[in-house]
């Protein structure tokens, strides 16, 4: 075949269907790229990604989760929770802000139990979560599907965008009677929204990212929040925020802040969780997608009680690395969602390649629990290369302390999953949950989280009220 007759470096095309061949077309491509206008760098690496395995070079500067900030290493898995202890004050200082401690009053109400929900297949709570203990105060309205075949499963917990009724058509979820966004919207149809309130209409709009029949059939439980139970996620939502509950958090650059309140909820939902006899509280996974996947890590970061974590698409701010300069910027997240990160975190506008931290940290604190980063080819903002360059940085951290991860040393092919101790996949498409995702989650959960065998006794619930208190 004759090279390429252009002004950049010749490209030799070479069959695909040998291993050789594929990474000498790889290499070739790679060199086009680098020399190309910059413009053609992302086309070049997603065209390689389609293809086969591509190695995305480790920005400088990255920090290491091995190093004191005094600069010393450490020597023994014995010292990694003093590092843990101080990676988690660094971001939580810096980037996340302060929480609040779990509410003394916070008390469970099971308002809904049908042991016969979706034909059979389930038995479906909804528990009223009075955060202040009284039943008018903050709250969370809990969504919990358990599957009646299985015995003390294992829980997918995570937040919704737009209500509990948009998770599936089932009549009997209550509709939120919360502010919802309306209007156009990229990601889902709202018409179902009048003056910022759901209707009927809204009853699984968004039922195709949740999957709910397949992960009960695969021995699953599932719970699911609206984040606006928490804070409605717009400039002017203060007031309407449990931030507003906790004013003397508000006085200093660390301020609490929407992610980590999102990410405080997730802890109080595992709060009633640990009290339910029908599922296991020790395999309960946290999941979340977009920012919502910023709060589940963040959560799992803080509340080592959750199992393991699945970020889909989180990006800037999740399982992205800020140094790998693409996707969102310290600046614009800091700009367009001023709410979602504490004041400290303006200081590092601009600042991204010079950042003293990163959120290969932040993985680092989920160590050693089973971690799933996913990323999607075409999700441009969420960089994907940046966010399979922090699951590769993260690893050493789990070999280190004994527990080997995925080896990720090439960007795999588009749609072929590296399932491990930290899991990683890169979909065909965009920002979106979708049926391959959930797939590969549910084998990442199979492989740690693994339900048991099937049992044929049915669950018998009842509506109590139930205090916080537990053994």
């Amino acid at each position: 075949m004759q090279p390429s007759k252009t002004c950049l470096p010749d490209v030799i095309l070479l069959p695909l269907d040998r291993a050789k061949t594929n990474r000498l077309f790889s290499e070739c491509l790679a060199l086009f790229c680098r020399c190309a206008l910059p413009a053609l760098s992302l086309f070049c690496s997603t065209a390689l990604a389609a293809y086969g395995q591509v190695r995305v070079e480790m920005p400088p500067a990255v920090p290491d989760a091995l190093v004191f900030q005094d600069g010393g290493s450490i020597a023994s898995p014995k010292q990694w929770p003093r590092r843990r202890t101080e990676i988690l004050h660094l971001l939580t200082g810096q980037m996340y802000g302060r929480m609040p401690e779990r509410p003394p009053r916070m008390r469970f109400e099971v308002v809904d139990a049908d042991a016969r929900a979706l034909s059979g297949l389930a038995s479906r709570y909804q528990v009223h979560i009075a955060l202040n203990g009284r039943s008018d105060g903050p709250h969370i309205d809990l969504l919990l599907y358990v599957p009646n075949r299985v015995r003390r499963p294992a829980v997918i917990l995570g937040m919704n965008f737009w209500g509990n009724e948009t998770v599936d058509p089932d009549p009997g979820i209550r509709i939120s009677q919360r502010w919802v966004e309306s209007g156009p919207n990229p990601f889902l149809d709202l018409s179902c929204v009048h003056d910022h309130r759901a209707s009927a209409a809204c009853r699984g709009i968004d039922a195709r990212r949740w999957m709910l029949d397949q992960i009960l059939h695969r021995g699953y439980a599932l719970a699911t929040f609206y984040r606006g139970d928490l804070d409605p996620d717009r400039p002017d939502g203060f007031d309407d925020s449990i931030r507003s509950q906790y004013p003397q958090l508000q006085q200093q650059g660390d301020n609490f802040a929407t992610i980590a309140a999102w990410a405080w909820g997730l802890s109080r939902a595992m709060d009633y969780l640990v009290t339910d006899r029908e599922i296991d509280p020790h395999r309960v996974v946290v999941f979340g997608w977009s920012r919502l996947g910023k709060a589940a890590l963040w959560a799992a970061a803080n509340d080592t009680r959750f199992a393991a974590a699945i970020s889909n698409e989180s990006g800037a701010g999740g399982a992205k690395l800020f140094h790998h300069l693409s996707g969102e910027s310290i600046e614009r997240l800091n700009t367009v969602f001023p709410w979602w990160f504490c004041n400290n975190f303006r200081r590092y506008n601009h600042q991204d390649a010079a950042l003293p931290f990163d959120q290969n940290l932040a993985l680092a604190l989920l160590a050693p629990r089973p971690l799933y980063i996913a990323s999607a080819i075409d999700d441009a903002n969420a960089d994907p290369r940046g966010e399979f360059l922090a699951a590769q940085a993260v690893t050493s951290v789990y070999r280190f302390l004994g527990f080997p991860g995925t080896e990720l040393p090439l960007w795999p092919a588009v749609d072929h999953p590296l399932l491990g101790r930290v899991s990683y996949h890169v979909r065909s498409g965009g920002h979106d949950v979708t049926s391959f995702d959930w797939e590969q989650y549910l084998r990442f959960c199979d492989m740690f989280l693994a339900a048991p065998p099937a049992h044929t006794q049915n669950h018998h619930p009842v509506a109590v009220s139930r205090s916080p208190a537990h053994g």
